[in-house]
C-alpha cells in the first residue's frame, strides 16, 4: 500500500497536465532504466553478501585449523621438551658451537680493530696535512687521537688489561705524532735562528716578524698541552732557543774539561748559569712577552710565570741539563760528607737566586719552586742529615773537650749580666750554625728532622753534661754521696775556697745562656712558622703513626712540647728542652744558696762562741765612741768569706739572681745571728754596741756589693736598736728613751710595747720579740 502511494505520488509529478502525455515515453525510458540501476545495485549487494558469508566462513574454518595445529603443536612441544629433559643433546650441541662462535667473535673484533686502526691513521694523515703552515689545525686530529689514546687506556682497567697491542699501538702513534709534529716546528724555527745567525745577536736588539711568527706557531702546537698538563711544560720555541746554550753547557760543565771538576760547581757552573740569564732575560722578555701574553692570559695559566714571562721560560728550558750536572756532582758529593755539606748550601743559594732574582715559580704559584735541592733532597735527604748530625755532633765533643771549655767567659756580657761558660757559648753558636743549614728548606718534614735530630740531641747531650755536673757537686757535697762512690782529694780541694761557687755558676751560666737562647729563637719568623706549621699538621693529621718525617705524634710531642695538637697556642718549639734547662738552673741557683749558707756557718763558728757580750766596761759606746769601735777581731774571717763570696758572684751572675741568692743567705745569716748570738748571750750596753757595731760592718759590706740588701738583716738591726737603749739619757738628749723607760711601757701591755716599737721605728718586731731582746740586757736582768 505504501508502494503505491509512492507510484501515485511520482505519476501526479510527472503528469500534471496533458501535454505531459507528449513525453510519456521519455518518462517511460527513464523510469525503465533507473529501475535497471537499482537492480544491478542489487545483484551486485548480493553477491557481495554470499561472498562476505563465503570468507566468514572459510576464515572460521582456517581459523579452527589453526587451532588444532597448534594444539598438536604445543603437544608435540611438550613431548619434546620431556625428551629434552631427559636428554643431553643440547649441552653437546653448545659445545660444538663454541669453537665457531668464537671464531666468529675474533672476526668481529679483528674487524673493528681494523676499523679503528684505520681511523688512527687517517687522524696521523690529517695532522701531517697540515704541518708546518697551519698548527692550531693540526691539533684538531692530533687532539682527536690522543683522547682516543687515554679513552682506550682507561677502558683498558676494566677489561682486565685487554687489547695490550692495540691500546700501546695507539699511544706510540700518538706519542710518535707528536714528536714529528714538534720536530716539524722546531725544524723551521730552527731555520730561522740559523739564518739570523743565533745566538749571535744584540741582547738590546728586536726580532723580526718572521722570527716571532714562527714562536708564535710552536706556542699554538703547545697550548692544549700547556692548559691540561698537571706537571711543567717547557715551552718548545724557547727550548730551541736554548738548546745552542745546552750544548755550550755540556762542553764546559758535562765533559772532561777541567771546568766539569764537581768540586767546582759552584766556582763555574753557578756562576755560567747566572751570567747567561743576565744577558738574555731582557731580550727574551721584550720580544716574546706579548705572544705568551696573547696565549695564555685569559687561561688557567695565567698566574705561571713560566708560561707568562719568556725569562722564566727559558730558565725553565735550561734547567734540565742543570738538573743532569747536579746529579753528576751529588754521585760524588756523597761519598765526601764535607763536600755534600758545602754544596747542599750552595745549591740552596743557587735556587734562591733563582726564585728572588728572576721570579721563578716552576709552575707552582702557590708554594713556589721547590728548587733543584728539593729534588737532590727527595734521594739525598737521609745521607745528608747524617752528614750534617755527624759534623754536628762532631763539633759539640770538640767544644766540650776543649781546654777552656769549663771556664767562665766573663768577657761575654757588661757587669750585671749572668757570665755563661765558654762551651755554652759555643754550643748554642753551634745550634746557630745548625739552623743556617737547614732555615732554607722548603719542606716542613725535612727542617723537623734537623731539629729533633740535631739541634734537639746536641741540646740533650749538653743537658746531659750539665745534669751530670750537679750530681757529682751533690754527691762530693753529701756524707752518703762519699762514702758510697768515693772522693779524691784533689776533687774535694776543687771545692775549697771559691771553687764550689764556681762550679754552680757554670752550670747556673750555661743553662741561662741556653735557656734565653732558646727563648730568643723561639720569638724568631722561621722558629715560629714552624711551630704553626707544626700545630696545623699535628691538629689536621689523623694518622699519628707518622705526623712528619715518619716521626710518630707521641715522638714529636715528647720531644718538643706537650701543647702539640692542643687548642692551647702558648707553647714553643723548644718548650720540653727549657723546661728541662729550666730545672738545671733553678737546681744550680739552690746549690748556690745552700753553699753560702754552708760558708757562713762555717765561718761564724768562732764568732757565735765569743763569750764577751756580757763584759761591762766603762768605756763610752754612744755618739762618736761608737763609730771609733773596730769590728770583733771574731768577724774577720767571716768577713772575708762574705767578701770573697760577694766578689766572686757579683761577677759571675746577673743583678736579679745574685740579689735572690744572697737575700735567701742573709735572711738565713739574720736567723742565724738572731738565734745563736742575740737570743743565746746575754749583753751589757758595751757588748750590744759591738755587736750592733758588728752587724753595721757585716751591712756596710753587703751595701757595697748590693745595694739596699741589708734589708734582708733588718729583724737584727731593729733588734739592735731595741738593744743598744741607755741605761741613762744624754746630757744633749734628754729624751731619748732609756733602757728601763723601754722596759716599763713593754712589759705593761701590747698596746704600750706597739708604742714603744713605733717610737724607735722598728717595724719587723712584735711585741714578745721586745720582751725578749730587752730581757738579753745585763743590766735589766739587774
Amino acid at each position: 500500500m505504501e508502494y503505491d502511494i509512492r507510484v501515485e505520488d511520482y505519476l501526479d509529478d510527472k503528469l500534471q497536465s496533458t501535454t505531459d502525455f507528449d513525453h510519456l515515453d521519455t518518462l517511460l525510458n527513464s523510469v525503465e532504466h533507473q529501475r535497471s540501476q537499482l537492480q544491478s545495485q542489487l545483484d551486485n549487494a548480493t553477491k557481495e553478501l554470499e561472498e562476505a558469508r563465503r570468507s566468514s566462513a572459510e576464515r572460521q574454518a582456517a581459523l579452527a585449523a589453526q587451532i588444532d595445529e597448534f594444539q598438536k603443536l604445543q603437544q608435540s612441544i611438550d613431548v619434546r621438551l620431556k625428551i629434552v629433559a631427559a636428554s643431553d643433546a643440547p649441552d653437546e650441541a653448545i659445545r660444538r658451537l663454541e669453537q665457531p662462535m668464537k671464531q666468529l667473535h675474533k672476526v668481529d673484533l679483528a674487524h673493528r680493530y681494523l676499523l679503528l686502526l684505520q681511523h688512527v691513521q687517517e687522524l696521523r694523515n690529517a695532522a701531517r696535512a697540515h704541518l708546518p703552515q697551519s698548527p692550531k689545525a693540526a691539533l684538531e686530529p692530533y687532539t682527536e687521537l690522543k683522547q682516543l689514546s687515554l679513552r682506550l687506556r682507561e677502558l683498558q682497567g676494566p677489561a682486565d688489561g685487554a687489547a695490550v697491542h692495540l691500546v700501546a699501538h695507539v699511544e706510540s702513534v700518538a706519542e710518535a705524532l707528536w714528536d714529528e709534529m714538534k720536530k716539524t716546528m722546531w725544524s723551521e724555527l730552527e731555520a730561522v735562528l740559523k739564518k739570523r745567525g743565533w745566538p749571535n745577536v744584540d741582547p738590546e736588539s728586536e726580532v723580526d716578524d718572521e722570527w716571532i711568527q714562527c714562536f708564535e706557531k710552536l706556542v699554538d702546537l703547545q697550548v692544549p698541552e700547556v692548559l691540561y698538563s698537571p706537571t711543567l711544560v717547557t715551552l718548545l720555541p724557547m727550548d730551541v732557543m736554548a738548546q745552542i746554550f745546552v750544548k755550550e753547557f755540556r762542553f764546559h760543565f758535562l765533559s772532561d774539561k777541567p771546568t766539569s771538576n764537581p768540586q767546582g760547581i759552584n766556582a763555574h757552573c753557578f756562576p755560567w748559569f747566572s751570567s747567561l740569564l743576565d744577558k738574555w732575560e731582557v731580550f727574551f722578555r721584550e720580544n716574546f712577552a706579548p705572544v705568551l701574553a696573547a696565549k695564555f692570559s685569559q687561561t688557567e695559566v695565567s698566574n705561571k710565570m713560566v708560561y707568562m714571562d719568556p725569562g722564566c721560560a727559558f730558565i725553565a728550558s735550561m734547567l734540565p741539563v742543570m738538573r743532569e750536572k747536579v746529579s753528576v756532582t751529588m754521585a760524588e758529593a756523597v761519598k765526601d760528607p764535607a763536600f755534600l755539606s758545602s754544596l747542599l748550601g750552595q745549591l740552596m743559594t743557587f735556587d734562591d737566586n733563582i726564585r728572588s732574582g728572576y721570579g721563578y715559580d716552576g709552575g707552582d704559584p702557590e708554594n713556589g719552586w721547590e728548587g733543584l735541592t728539593g729534588e737532590v733532597l727527595d734521594t739525598h735527604f737521609r745521607t745528608w742529615l747524617e752528614a750534617e748530625k755527624k759534623f754536628a755532633l762532631g763539633g759539640f765533643n770538640g767544644i766540650m773537650t776543649s781546654s777552656d771549655a769549663r771556664k767562665i767567659d766573663y768577657d761575654f756580657a757588661v757587669a750585671g749580666k749572668t757570665k755563661p761558660t765558654f762551651a755554652a757559648v759555643r754550643v748554642a753558636d753551634l745550634l746557630r750554625s745548625v739552623t743556617t743549614q737547614y732555615e732554607r728548606l722548603r719542606r716542613f718534614s725535612h727542617k723537623l728532622r734537623f731539629l729533633i735530630d740535631i739541634q734537639l740531641a746536641i741540646l740533650d747531650d749538653y743537658h746531659d753534661h750539665l745534669k751530670g755536673t750537679l750530681e757529682a757537686y751533690q754527691t762530693m757535697t753529701s756524707t752518703v754521696g762519699r762514702a758510697f762512690v768515693g772522693v779524691t782529694k784533689e776533687q774535694l780541694a776543687a771545692l775549697e775556697g771559691t771553687g764550689a761557687l764556681e762550679t754552680l755558676c757554670k752550670v747556673y751560666g750555661s743553662a741561662d745562656h741556653i735557656i734565653n737562647a732558646l727563648h730568643d729563637w723561639s720569638n724568631e719568623e722561621f722558629f715560629v712558622t714552624l711551630w704553626e706549621q707544626l700545630q696545623t699538621r699535628a691538629k689536621a693529621n689523623e694518622d699519628q703513626s707518622n705526623l712528619a718525617g715518619g716521626m710518630s705524634y707521641d715522638h714529636v710531642k715528647d720531644r718538643i712540647s706537650s701543647v702539640v695538637g692542643s687548642e692551647d697556642d702558648t707553647g714553643v718549639l723548644f718548650d720540653e728542652t727549657i723546661s728541662a734547662y729550666t730545672m738545671r738552673r733553678k737546681r744550680a741557683q739552690e746549690f748556690l744558696t745552700q753553699i753560702l749558707i754552708q760558708n757562713q756557718k762555717k765561718a761564724f763558728a768562732a764568732y757565735l762562741k765569743r763569750p764577751q757580750w756580757s763584759t761591762i766596761s766603762d768605756e763610752p759606746t754612744s755618739g762618736e765612741a761608737y763609730y771609733q769601735l773596730a769590728p770583733t777581731a771574731e768577724l774577720g774571717e767571716p768577713l772575708a768569706v762574705l767578701k770573697r763570696d760577694l766578689d766572686f758572684l757579683s761577677h759571675a751572675l746577673g743583678t736579679a739572681v745574685f740579689r735572690r741568692i744572697w737575700r735567701e743567705a742573709l735572711e738565713e745569716l739574720n736567723n742565724m745571728l738572731w738565734s745563736d748570738v742575740l737570743m743565746a748571750n746575754k749583753f751589757a750596753a758595751s757588748g750590744a754596741a759591738q755587736f750592733r757595731r758588728d752587724v753595721d760592718a757585716i751591712s756596710s759590706l753587703v751595701e757595697r756589693y748590693i745595694r739596699d740588701g741589708s734589708i734582708a738583716l733588718g729583724s737584727i738591726k731593729e733588734a739592735l736598736r731595741l738593744l743598744n737603749l741607755p741605761v741613762e739619757a744624754p746630757e744633749e738628749n734628754s729624751n731619748t728613751m732609756t733602757l728601763k723607760n723601754a722596759v716599763d711601757r713593754v712589759f705593761t701591755d701590747n698596746t704600750e710595747a706597739k708604742k714603744v716599737l713605733e717610737e724607735l721605728d722598728v717595724e719587723s718586731l712584735s711585741p714578745p720579740h721586745a720582751r725578749q731582746i730587752l730581757q738579753r740586757r745585763v743590766e735589766n736582768a739587774e
